[in-house]
């Protein structure tokens, strides 16, 4: 690797030819501030927090736009870089809203950090005209207000960029520049997919999901309520995040003990409804094969792209698998299954999901979501991460000292093909364990299918599974699906099941995560992080194949009969419909 030798704050170092200030200034371990600047998708130089001094040059310079170059010499510290950032901070708060004592991102907000090591006091250092804006809260799953708004675009940057879908942008010029969508529709008419990618790019309360957290403990509060709670995969491996612990950390077990100690009635995981989804899922599959059905088949357990298939792509409904969402199927069969085995009124279980996506608000209000019957929708309430985390917070739970706890059962019991469900190739990997066995008639040797396996963009393998060639692809982010979905369109490629999830590396990326701020963003791969998590998870199982669930089997056993049965359809399948995109 070529290197160049510059002095930063005096030291020499050495860094790699092509680097920035910013980047090189964290190989010498010197932390410069951000604000507008998420790597290789807003790399826009805008906010000006990361100004520092180059000797020689007649400005100020943006560190995270600015190329190094042989002999230069940077001040990150000086008086002049100090007094430059703290202007500009003064001047984004002059029409900033500062109602931080009680805005969601109080302690985890970028700017409020900012302003704190700075010593910005509080006060209307430039007065002048203040516009004010009505908060947006039409969308089913967040809100936006833009009088918290600093105008750095990063949520511009994740909706275009990382999603290819770009219903949000800078509106009006100069003072009067606001972020809206085209023709100042509202968030809830435009044809969003409610990722919420863009809250977890925002670096201050401007954009957040809607808290339903309320409603679950007026709930926990009714005696004639039996409140039970879903946790998804990825959820174990990014919780421990809101409470200071190390990305990536296993917390399944003091995850259990916290929603105990929140008086739910049982504990319960979505990777058994995951075990259930890939059962279905791979019938499905290998009846549209053997009886010719539409291919590629395509996943659907991600209610983000799905919805954007339906708004985007309506011509590959046919080819997105029917079974509902893991969080869906679980509120399906524990409104009917579990009900009859506890001898429950669905009308009286409540169920709560903890999903990593804003998405999944939007999912529990889709039609067809009601296994019990009109009125009873198969789960209640759909939580965040973030939410979870701000209820532990709120019932005075000791997270971090917590003992370990296990799941309830017998909707607790999952195998490690439900865990990696949260991870981008996931669900393609768990499918093809259980295909593989039922295609062969035997038990298949290979369990890890490591070419579906990464944060690369776009993932393609094809295996030989006795007779059958499969040619599979995997892909997340919505940008990358439309490029998968363009290929195969024009014939370029030519695929028989292809998993698609709507945020980039997977749910262990998804909208409803803990925040993170640019510097780990920029710095630090949360994806890969995250995943490896829910892999370790998978390695440490006893049983590593869906169908071999001993719970999913007594559920065929004693209720649904067999795989893609007419009760499994009735209880387990749904449809799409095509939706407008204006």
């Amino acid at each position: 690797m070529d290197m160049v030798n510059i002095k930063i704050n005096g030291a020499p170092y050495s860094v790699p030819v092509g680097s920035t200030i910013l980047e090189a200034a964290r190989y010498a371990g010197i932390h410069i501030p951000t604000l507008c600047f998420l790597k290789d998708i807003n790399e826009i130089g805008a906010c000006r927090i990361c100004v520092v001094e180059v000797v020689g040059a007649k400005n100020l310079v943006g560190a995270c736009v600015y190329p190094v170059a042989e002999g230069m010499q940077i001040l990150t510290s000086s008086p002049k870089v100090f007094e430059s950032r703290k202007r500009t901070l003064e001047l984004i708060l002059s029409t900033h809203d500062k109602k931080c004592l009680t805005c969601v991102r109080a302690g985890s907000c970028e700017l409020q950090r900012l302003c704190r090591e700075f010593k910005v006091e509080d006060e209307n250092y430039y007065q002048g005209e203040d516009i004010r804006y009505e908060v947006d809260d039409t969308a089913v799953h967040m809100y936006r207000d833009n009088n918290k708004c600093i105008l750095c675009r990063r949520c511009v940057a994740a909706c275009s960029k990382l999603q290819g879908i770009g219903v949000i942008g800078p509106n009006d010029r100069g003072f009067k520049t606001h972020i809206g969508c085209a023709f100042e529709q509202n968030l809830g008419d435009v044809a969003c997919v409610s990722c919420g990618q863009c809250i977890v790019a925002c670096p201050t309360g401007a954009i957040a999901e809607k808290d339903d957290t309320d409603e679950v403990w007026k709930a926990l509060a009714d005696p004639s309520k039996h409140v039970i709670v879903q946790t998804a995969p990825s959820i174990r491996v990014t919780l421990g995040e809101a409470f200071e612990m190390p990305i990536g950390t296993n917390v399944t077990g003091k995850m259990v003990s916290a929603l105990r100690r929140l008086g739910f009635n049982a504990v319960y995981d979505t990777d058994f409804a995951a075990d259930l989804t890939i059962v279905e899922e791979a019938t499905e599959f290998i009846e549209r094969v053997k009886n010719g059905g539409a291919l590629p088949m395509i996943t659907s357990c991600s209610p983000g792209w799905v919805e954007y298939c339906e708004h985007y792509y309506p011509e590959f409904i046919p080819n997105l698998s029917s079974c509902k969402s893991p969080q869906q199927m679980f509120g399906a069969v524990a409104k009917t299954w579990y009900a009859q085995k506890m001898g429950l009124d669905p009308k009286d279980i409540f169920v709560v999901g903890v999903m990593p996506c804003t998405a999944k608000k939007f999912e529990t209000k889709r039609e067809d979501q009601s296994a019990a019957g009109e009125g009873i929708a198969d789960v209640d309430v759909a939580i965040t991460t973030r939410e979870l985390a701000r209820m532990i917070e709120r019932a005075g739970i000791n997270f971090a000292h917590l003992p370990d706890s296990e799941f309830d059962t017998p909707l607790g019991i999952s195998t490690g093909a439900g865990s990696i469900f949260g991870a981008t190739g996931g669900v393609m990997e768990a499918a093809l364990r259980t295909a593989a066995d039922w295609l062969t008639g035997g038990e298949m040797k290979k369990i890890n299918f490591e070419e579906v396996r990464g944060v690369a963009a776009i993932k393609e393998a094809t295996y030989h599974i006795g007779d059958l060639e499969l040619r599979v692809a995997v892909t997340s982010g919505l940008a990358n699906a439309k490029k998968v979905l363009e290929s195969v369109k024009s014939g370029e490629k030519k695929y028989d099941f292809i998993e698609i999830m709507g945020c980039p590396g997977g749910c262990v990326n998804g909208g409803g995560q803990p925040v993170q701020p640019a510097e780990v963003h920029n710095f630090y791969d949360l994806r890969a992080l995250r995943a490896a998590g829910l892999y370790a998870d998978d390695a440490g199982k006893a049983l590593r194949k869906s169908h071999e669930n001993p719970a999913i089997q007594e559920l065929y056993k004693e209720f649904f009969g067999e795989p893609g049965s007419h009760k499994a359809h009735e209880v387990l399948h749904t449809h799409y419909s095509e939706r407008s995109r204006f």
